[in-house]
Parts: structure tokens; C-alpha cells; sequence
């Protein structure tokens, strides 16, 4: 067995449950391990503190895989690692039939991403030490969860860094390339093979379900109270617009809703499944619509949904400047020609107003441009919320402290005249749990803030 010998004066990450050693870390390597090769690595007075796999051609040398003296990683390891995994699941998300089985570092397997889509299993393998054991991770995979099928989408730019090509293919069984599967009690179709990453972004189950509060409470606004009414000889609470006719809208009572950046419109189905009266779903990529049209339908909520193909950074834009220029026509003291068209487009808002950005920020170079761009959104899509209406907005950029995410979207609320009261704040759900010192696990931020006026 190789031992790699450690530096003296190196941070002690890896005694604080960090499972990953960097090649300036390492002051010596005794014997000729290979590349994916188990090794045993050992502080400079040469105290054994973890079994981890190596290679010498990626900057994180060595990965982490137990505290405990490890020969190799073989079935039986994989398989008794997976059902760890699968214990946790089935603890904290007992009704799911889908979530991400398998985390990386966080379930103590560094390099391997598994998600679950009901019978279906789709693999990521990031590292050498997990791509040379390929069958290994399969055969253990069939024998603890025995899947239908096993997909393979390691196709990621992220295994150059380990000396890996871009591979996907089956692994295992059958795999149709659209599996349908629930989330929070919602029907979801995936694209398992053409879909980003793996196909379903899972790490926003809860953060999803708690914009629920923010979907009902709006009919008043609109002028319709439940007032007492006659019909058919009978005295009824029913709701009542403003010239007093009886409401049979069932969905009066709901928020009008903006989702951009929808991807397969996961926050567009929560929102109407909570009451929305009208959602406006935005993606950039016609496909991602697509999906987003299928899981609606798929729903039933074809009626309250409205899909547009659009950059959102533009649409935003264009919808801010359309309410600047209606809000200065409307002004006492405008001297605008209002027989005049108006110049810019859009012009529209809403009660709910969701941003779930991709990662603007995916190396520390980049936080500069992030930081130019989260507040460009965020600043114009607190904008186009209505008066005490809410902004529902996430960061999964890693390099995006939630120190910073918080201070740009103050600097966005202070150039946008708004105020914001903060209700509430979470990270990723609990299939993607997160080890105390691996701050890279910590990269989702949400937070729904309530909107007003500075002047309000």
C-alpha cells in the first residue's frame, strides 16, 4: 500500500472532515501508486488519518474516502456506502420517489453523483478513482437499490481536469429517455439523456414548496371580498367583485406569478399546485419550454400558464423600463404626449417574481462578473413586483458567498428605491446534505423577500 506523507505546516482540513488533499499539500509519496489507486495518507510524524484514491495529474491529488485503513474500493464497499445513502432518504423523504441518491462528498463517496428518478438511476463519475470503477459502482447499485436501469451522463467539462473525456451512455437494464416521476406531490417528465447535468435539478425541492404562503391572499387587492349572497334561495359565502357580481374564477384569490429562468418550470408547477392564478414561465432555451409545456399538461394546469421563449435579462429589462414610462405618463405633472405610443415594451408586473439563475460564478476569476449580474436581475425583477409583493430569488454559484449574494441584492433594492424584509433564507434540500469545513458543499442561496417602496 502507498502512503502519502503530508506537509507539517498545512491547514488541518482534512482532521476537520474535508476529504480533499491538493498537490501542494503533500510533502512526500512512498512507493509507485497509480492513477485511481487507494492510498493511505499519513500526517508528517506519520499518524495514519485517512484512505483516499490518487492521482497525479489533478490538482486535488488525493480524495478522502474513510477514516479508516481502506484496501480498495469493491463492491461490497460501494454497496455498503449506498445504502447509507439510501437510509438517509428514505428518513427525512419518505413519499419521494426521486432525489439525488448519492452526493459526492457529502456521502462520503468524493467524485460520484447518483440520482434517483424512480426506477431509473442516472450516474455522474467526475474522477479517475470513480471512473475505474465503474462496474464496481454499478453492480453495487443493482444489488442495494435494483433499478430498471442505469444511465450514465458524465458528460461534464469537469473530468478534463481529472485527464477524462465526456462520456454518457446506458450502463445497465433499460433506460427510456423520459422517465415521469413526483416531487412534492407534483408530476414531473424527465429527459435523462438531453437534460442538463443529469436532467432534474433536485437541490430546490423544499426551497420550492415554500413559496406556498406566497400564492394566496391577493383577491382583495383586485377588489373581490366574500361577502354573503343569495343563489338558488340560499344565503352562501362566495366571493364578490367590486360591481358585486359572484366570482366563479375558483383561482380569484391567487397571486400573478413571473418564473424566469424556468428550465422544466419546477417553481411554475409549485405555484400553481398552491393557488397562482396566472404564472408567466421564461426560458431562455425553447427545449427547456418544451419541457415546461409537457410537465404543466402533465398537471393540469394548462389554463394558468403562460410560456415564454425569452432571455430574461432582457425581459426583465424591457418590462422595467415599460412601468418607468407608464408610471411617468401617469405622473400629475407629466407633460407627456399620451396619444403618443409608448416607446418601450413590456410594461408588465406581478404579485411573485422567481429567479433561479444558472451558476453566473464557476470560478473565483468570474465573482466580479457574477456580482454585475445577480444584481442586474435582481434589481429589475424587484421592479416588476407589485407593492408588498414578494421576490423569490437563488444563487448556486459556490463563488457567490451568501455575505455577498445578500449585500448585492441590498445594492440592487438601494438603486431600485425598494426596501426589503427578508422571510425567509434556506440552502439546499436534504438530499444534498452538507459536512461542517467543505464550504463547496454550501452553494445554494435562497431567500424570498417582501417588496415595498421606499417611500411607501
Amino acid at each position: 500500500m502507498a502512503n502519502i506523507i503530508l506537509h507539517q505546516k498545512r491547514k488541518k482540513r482534512l482532521e476537520q472532515g474535508h476529504p480533499w488533499i491538493f498537490e501542494s499539500e503533500i510533502a512526500s509519496v512512498e512507493g509507485e501508486p497509480q492513477g485511481g489507486q487507494v492510498v493511505h495518507v499519513l500526517n508528517h510524524q506519520r499518524k495514519f488519518l485517512a484512505s483516499g484514491y490518487y492521482n497525479p495529474a489533478s490538482k486535488i491529488t488525493v480524495r478522502a474516502i474513510s477514516r479508516q485503513p481502506i484496501e480498495e474500493m469493491d463492491q461490497a464497499f460501494f454497496a455498503k456506502r449506498f445504502a447509507w445513502c439510501l437510509q438517509h432518504r428514505g428518513r427525512f423523504l419518505p413519499e419521494e420517489n426521486a432525489y439525488r441518491l448519492v452526493y459526492g462528498e457529502a456521502d462520503f463517496l468524493p467524485g460520484l453523483i447518483v440520482d434517483r428518478f424512480g426506477d431509473v438511476l442516472v450516474v455522474q463519475l467526475l474522477t479517475l478513482g470513480m471512473d475505474q470503477r465503474r462496474q464496481q459502482i454499478v453492480d453495487a447499485l443493482v444489488e442495494v437499490v435494483q433499478p430498471q436501469g442505469i444511465y450514465e451522463r458524465s458528460d461534464v467539462s469537469v473530468r478534463k481536469l481529472e485527464g477524462l473525456e465526456e462520456v454518457k451512455g446506458l450502463l445497465y437494464g433499460e433506460c427510456p429517455r423520459h422517465v415521469t416521476v413526483s416531487e412534492n406531490g407534483l408530476l414531473i417528465k424527465v429527459d435523462i439523456e438531453e437534460g442538463q447535468k443529469t436532467g432534474y435539478f433536485f437541490d430546490q425541492r423544499e426551497n420550492r414548496a415554500s413559496i406556498a404562503p406566497l400564492m394566496l391572499g391577493w383577491g382583495e387587492r383586485s377588489g373581490i371580498t366574500m361577502q354573503q349572497v343569495e343563489q338558488d334561495g340560499q344565503h352562501i359565502t362566495a366571493p364578490v367583485n367590486r360591481k358585486g357580481k359572484v366570482v366563479d374564477f375558483p383561482y380569484w384569490d391567487g397571486a400573478t406569478v413571473l418564473e424566469c429562468f424556468s428550465h422544466t418550470g419546477s417553481f411554475t408547477l409549485n405555484a400553481c399546485k398552491y393557488g397562482a392564478k396566472k404564472v408567466t414561465c421564461l426560458d431562455i432555451s425553447a427545449h427547456a419550454i418544451e419541457s415546461a409545456q409537457e410537465n404543466v399538461r402533465l398537471n393540469g394546469f394548462e389554463e394558468r400558464v403562460e410560456f415564454v421563449v425569452a432571455d430574461a435579462f432582457d425581459y426583465l429589462r424591457s418590462n422595467a423600463r415599460g412601468l418607468d414610462e407608464r408610471r411617468n405618463r401617469a405622473a400629475v405633472d407629466s407633460k407627456q404626449d399620451t396619444s403618443v405610443p409608448m416607446t418601450a415594451g413590456g410594461g408588465r408586473s406581478w404579485d411573485v417574481v422567481i429567479l433561479d439563475p444558472p451558476a453566473f460564478a464557476k470560478t473565483k476569476s468570474a465573482v466580479q462578473g457574477a456580482v454585475r449580474g445577480y444584481k442586474d436581475i435582481n434589481l429589475h425583477g424587484m421592479k416588476l413586483v407589485n407593492e408588498g409583493g414578494y421576490l423569490v430569488t437563488a444563487s448556486c454559484s459556490y463563488h457567490m458567498k451568501p455575505e455577498l449574494f445578500l449585500e448585492t441584492i441590498q445594492d440592487a433594492a438601494r438603486d431600485a428605491g425598494k426596501i426589503l424584509r427578508l422571510i425567509d433564507w434556506k440552502a439546499a434540500g436534504k438530499d444534498h446534505p452538507q459536512i461542517l469545513g467543505v464550504t463547496e458543499g454550501h452553494y445554494l442561496k435562497f431567500a424570498i423577500f417582501e417588496v415595498r417602496s421606499a417611500d411607501f
